[in-house]
């Protein structure tokens, strides 16, 4: 991560009047509508990289917060001073007992690029069809970002006196963490400001059957480690009309086979080992047994390799490198002096980043491709324990909102903000109450999408979770 040389932190730096709430739509309770408004102008605010603002983007859900009543003491935007689109926005909701640690509410804002011409519909304009939205950062992580500031509002409003302050960080970076990433900064400059015994984060959600019937409710007990390496080859070069077997391009492609053909050991964690666990007889079927095959014994390569047909639970079960960019030659007609590709690895928690890089060389085997960590080198934080204080509210939530559905751990195959947060000791854990079939949102994707009905049941179910745990002993 490229270090910030320092923010400019201000209070009450970006005002504004809230936007009116979007007219209630059918089927919707006047708050959930008022919510819709909400969502949809989050969304609709550009914040890529390329050409957007997070910093915009904060300073209407600042706007939304100060109408709720919220005093200026209460709200501190940050813009750093590389980029002033790349701002975010910390607020507090004070508790009644200074002694009590509070709890974090942590959302980016940022969204990955989406290119008009292969959508079918306007990625920053939020459309809805047959009860599904559809917008880039419709799910990732618009969603939960909308729905923080929807509960921080909610709760002001109504006169909520929580025992411990409830915080919220909306912040800029996640997607594009080489740039800058708003909730590294924090945790690392200004620790005081979102300081909690414990964080709430995306990265879990429900799992629909292909009927639609709630199956899980999953809260995240630990991620992945994002980390990129960079293999790279050369070779003399020439003229190409006479080749030569030690061409750059040739010893890449050669290495990529091995690399494709090469799958890391299994390993188990207390997330997913929890994971397959309680999914196996929910799954049922050949699945449901090679799961508990699993869970009981992390050698057994036949129940490994029938769970490994799953794209999502071979990655649960392993670290994972794959090539995702390549650059090669300098001329049609002559050959490489140099070619490397991009390998993005999700490292299983707690296997050393080192480890990894040596398993690459040698199962490359190759001495003319070199193997080289980009950095910056992700944090491996230990995944953090799901104590009964963490499950209790989001199991009596749970039962309120979907009667009979079980919460489920797991392991995230991703990564989010979250390894930053509980690097620096604030326990991060992933959950919004957003359900999805096995296909998901395609966040990342081309028509990134999240029902209606999904999101004002997570939206219901977060804001009830919140609440527990705010008045908590």
């Amino acid at each position: 991560m490229k270090r910030l040389g320092g923010v400019c932190l201000a209070m009450g730096l970006m005002a504004g009047g809230a936007a009116a709430a979007e007219p209630a739509a059918t089927g919707l309770r006047p708050d959930q509508a008022a919510f819709r408004g909400l969502y949809k102008e989050l969304v609709e605010t550009n914040t890529t990289l390329s050409v957007g603002s997070c910093t915009a983007a904060a300073a209407k859900m600042r706007a939304r917060l100060v109408a709720a009543g919220y005093p200026e003491a209460d709200l501190v935007s940050f813009v750093p001073p590389q980029d002033p689109r790349w701002g975010g926005l910390v607020a507090v909701l004070h508790g009644s007992d200074p002694k009590a640690k509070a709890i974090l509410l942590l959302a980016h804002i940022d969204v990955v690029e989406a290119k008009r011409a292969d959508w079918t519909l306007d990625p920053f304009v939020l459309n809805e069809e047959n009860g599904v939205l559809h917008a880039r950062g419709a799910s990732d992580d618009k969603a939960e970002a909308s729905v923080w500031v929807d509960t921080m509002v909610r709760l002001k409003r109504e006169g909520f006196k929580p025992r411990r302050d409830v915080k919220m960080a909306l912040t800029c970076g996640e997607e594009t963490p080489e740039t800058f990433d708003g909730a590294e900064w924090l945790a690392k400059n200004k620790r005081q400001l979102i300081d909690a015994a414990f964080a709430l984060n995306e990265g879990a959600g429900g799992r629909l059957d292909a009927a639609g019937k709630y199956v899980a409710l999953n809260v995240q007990d630990g991620e992945k480690v994002y980390q990129d390496f960079k293999l790279e080859s050369v070779s003399p070069g020439g003229h190409s009309s006479t080749p030569i077997r030690d061409n750059a391009i040739y010893h890449l492609a050669a290495a990529l086979v091995r690399l494709r053909d090469f799958d890391f050991p299994v390993r188990l964690s207390d997330g997913n080992k929890a994971y397959f666990e309680g999914m196996a007889p929910l799954t049922g079927g050949e699945m449901g047994a090679a799961m508990k095959a699993v869970a009981a014994d992390p050698s057994n390569a036949a129940a490994a390799a029938t769970l490994s047909r799953d794209r999502g639970w071979h990655s649960m079960l392993r670290t994972t490198c794959v090539a995702t960019m390549a650059s090669a030659g300098h001329a049609p007609n002559a050959l490489p002096q140099h070619a490397e590709v991009n390998v993005n690895c999700r490292i299983f928690p707690g296997q050393p980043v080192a480890d990894v890089q040596q398993t690459l060389a040698r199962v490359i085997d190759d001495p003319a491709v070199k193997v080289s960590l980009v950095p910056p080198e992700s944090p491996t934080p230990t995944p953090p324990p799901l104590t009964a204080e963490i499950l209790g509210p989001i199991k009596q939530a749970s039962a309120k909102i979907w009667p009979g559905v079980p919460v489920v751990p797991v392991m995230a195959t991703g990564a989010t903000d979250g390894r930053f947060l509980t690097a620096a000791g604030i326990p991060t854990y992933g959950l919004t109450g957003f359900f999805f079939d096995a296909a998901g949102s395609n966040a990342h994707g081309l028509n990134e999408h999240i029902s209606v009905k999904s999101l004002m049941e997570g939206r219901d179910f977060l804001y009830e979770v919140v609440k527990l745990y705010a008045v908590a002993p």
